[in-house]
């Protein structure tokens, strides 16, 4: 039986990721692994694949255990590969002679169609990048499986049938996966590990209990604290009074009571200083208002693939200012498409037929790439080129989304993913727009980030369409619903999300 094992392992980078982790996983176990970006979820997996060292403490692994670690992106020089070059390359020279055909097998476990075997993984979209990631590192036939965000880019139904593979498979082979995804967690996964600065948290159930469970401790140690602070406040006032009697009348008795007070005050507020308290960049967005009532139309609108061939149709729907819409459909029916449409729209007007759109709208777009960031430029040049923004406002917008100052001044293309996504972001509420036009905004965004995009497009009350592959997500910030009925080639607007995330399920 597959087993890890940690003890008082730390991570120091510029600062503390996490101290003194103690964690056993064995077989019928699959991890969830939860922070916020850059707070060493990565450097976590990276320790347990063997890639680099912890700062302190010991991992150990059942013996002869072979891990097998999915990263979150394939490297560049790999791009070129075919989609079985790629994957036979875990294979040993040995192997490719003589057992070849496992690649067919590994492919044919995550539903890899046959024609894309000799494309290049170039061609391929993230999604179907991320599947074959996994099936390459599958076919090693490891003991431990280590997944970093592997839902990044994959459509609901891949979604689903990774959350099928997962539980079936932790039964043999124990997992840790990291992810920001709240409802894949709760459908694969049956253990939470909270990585944290001062003490991580690991419970034995899915995120969600976790997460009350979590939230009933923090607000005990919130007392605790508040009531320890006071504590600490007061032996310090009582102490300087003691130190002032003490000197105006001679007395080295009082003086040695003063400093033993101090002394346990320092105590108290050393200890303190283990509690939690998330840091994380805040994300808001703007509305600057509309009088208009109807944002936009569609009326006899043709959605088409970039050959050319007709995905679906729009016969006619009006968008309301307040609407947040989400589109739902499956993998390759054209939400992206319909979003770079109405996009080039609202560019030029009267360039695509049958969209019409309100001149008092200023657009807000945001790709699932996040190609609008120019990667030569640097974060900080980026965003002076917004109007009203001069250097000291710059370094202040920049700090509230988590970038500390050495950062500001990188390329964007140093830069993590999740980084990007919240300067992106930042570069939207700039433009001060009244009409979100957003596809899969929460790629790279960690839970915290998530939850508090939703709560923006909710308070700020603008008008969204949205494309997103995130239940959660979707159910919170929608107010209307279309689907692409991919069979039927048409839109239409349907009461709610759950039908067709039933149907996911399946």
């Amino acid at each position: 039986m597959a087993s890890i094992q940690l003890k008082d392992v730390s991570a120091i980078a510029q600062a503390e990721l996490f101290k003194n982790l103690n964690l056993s996983v064995s077989n019928g176990e699959s991890v969830g692994l939860i922070a916020a970006n850059g707070r060493g979820k990565t450097t976590l997996l990276r320790f347990l694949a063997g890639q680099s060292e912890p700062s302190s403490g010991q991992i150990a692994f059942s013996r002869g255990a072979r891990v097998g670690y999915v990263e979150q992106e394939v490297e560049q020089d790999q791009l070129d590969q075919s989609v079985y070059d790629f994957v036979a390359s875990a294979l040993s020279d040995e192997q490719r002679d003589y057992e070849i055909w496992r690649v067919d097998v590994a492919l044919a476990e995550f539903q890899v169609p046959e024609a894309q075997y000799h494309e290049p993984l170039r061609k391929l979209s993230g999604g179907w990048r991320r599947l074959i990631m996994i099936a390459r590192v599958w076919l090693t036939e490891p003991d431990i499986l280590l997944l970093d965000e592997p839902t990044n880019h994959l459509d609901l139904a891949k979604i689903v049938q990774l959350e099928s593979w997962i539980k079936q498979t932790s039964a043999q082979v124990p997992m840790i996966v990291a992810s920001h995804d709240r409802a894949f967690l709760d459908n694969c996964t049956n253990r939470s590990l909270f990585l944290r600065p001062g003490i991580s948290r690991y419970f034995s159930v899915p995120y969600s209990e976790a997460r009350a469970a979590l939230e009933q401790e923090d607000a005990a140690a919130e007392k605790v604290l508040i009531k320890e602070q006071k504590q600490a406040k007061q032996l310090r006032e009582q102490a300087a009074k003691l130190n002032n009697v003490g000197i105006n009348s001679g007395s080295d008795l009082l003086q040695t009571k003063a400093k033993q007070l101090r002394k346990r005050a320092s105590d108290i507020e050393d200890n303190l200083k283990d509690l939690h308290k998330e840091r994380h960049g805040d994300i808001t967005l703007a509305n600057r208002g509309t009088h208009a009532k109807v944002i936009m139309s569609f009326e006899d609108v043709t959605v088409c693939a970039p050959n050319g061939d007709k995905l679906f149709s729009i016969e006619k729907e009006l968008i309301y200012a307040g609407d947040r819409i989400v589109v739902l459909a499956e993998n390759g029916a054209g939400k992206t498409q319909l979003i770079k449409k109405v996009h080039r729209a609202f560019q030029s007007e009267g360039s695509e037929l049958g969209i019409w759109g309100t001149p008092s709208t200023v657009l807000g777009y945001a790709d699932q790439e996040i190609s609008q960031l120019p990667v030569d430029e640097t974060p900080e040049n980026f965003i002076l080129q917004h109007k009203g923004v001069g250097n000291a406002r710059c370094r202040s917008l920049l700090a509230n989304i988590g970038f500390e100052f050495e950062k500001q001044s990188k390329p964007i293309g140093h830069l993590s993913y999740g980084q990007r996504s919240r300067l992106a972001l930042l570069s939207l509420r700039l433009i001060e727009p009244n009409f979100y036009l957003l596809d899969e905004p929460t790629n790279h965004v960690d839970i915290p980030g998530r939850e508090m995009l939703e709560a923006e497009i909710v308070e700020k009350g603008a008008t969204a369409i949205i494309v997103s592959h995130d239940r959660e997500f979707a159910r919170s910030v929608g107010t209307r619903y279309f689907e692409i009925e991919k069979r039927r080639k048409r839109l239409v607007e349907v009461a709610s999300p759950e039908p067709f995330f039933e149907r996911m399920s399946h």
